[in-house]
């Protein structure tokens, strides 16, 4: 439907897409002709325990990340990756503590910005269809 929609819009105008999600389908969704997003996913997912990072969804809730010293992504440049690890942040949702949600959601934000950061150099680049391949490929 964003493919059909975008193309009856004007070309030289914005095409907003609202709700849609998952990096994989915003990169998705600029192959089909979309320029702005606008969705709850990476904040109402990090409240919920749910990271979105190079490797994957991760639910840093469960018992397996009680010994994990290894930040959230470790491809990911952003603060919290960079000052705690995945115990620590389980530790933060297991004890009820609010600085969990906060710092999962920091993570998030940070995780799609760069996300459309790396779409709009591919797009400036002509890089975009092997980025594009490449997401698609989980790779």
């Amino acid at each position: 439907m964003a493919e059909f929609t975008a193309d009856l819009l004007p070309e030289d105008q914005p095409r907003y897409l609202m709700g849609v999600g998952t990096p994989e389908d915003l990169i998705e969704s600029v192959a089909r002709g979309i320029d702005m997003f606008d969705c709850v996913m990476p904040t109402r997912n990090a409240r919920n325990g749910c990271v979105f990072t190079s490797e994957g969804k991760l639910v840093i809730k469960n018992a397996r990340y009680a010994k994990d010293e290894r930040p959230l992504d470790p491809l990911c440049g952003c603060a919290v990756c960079r000052r705690h690890s995945r115990a620590y942040i389980r530790h933060l949702f297991v004890a009820r503590e609010m600085l969990g949600g906060i710092l999962a959601t920091h993570h998030n934000v940070y995780f799609y910005l760069d996300c459309m950061a790396k779409v709009r150099h591919a797009i400036r680049s002509g890089t975009f269809g092997e980025l594009r391949s490449r997401v698609r490929a989980g790779s």
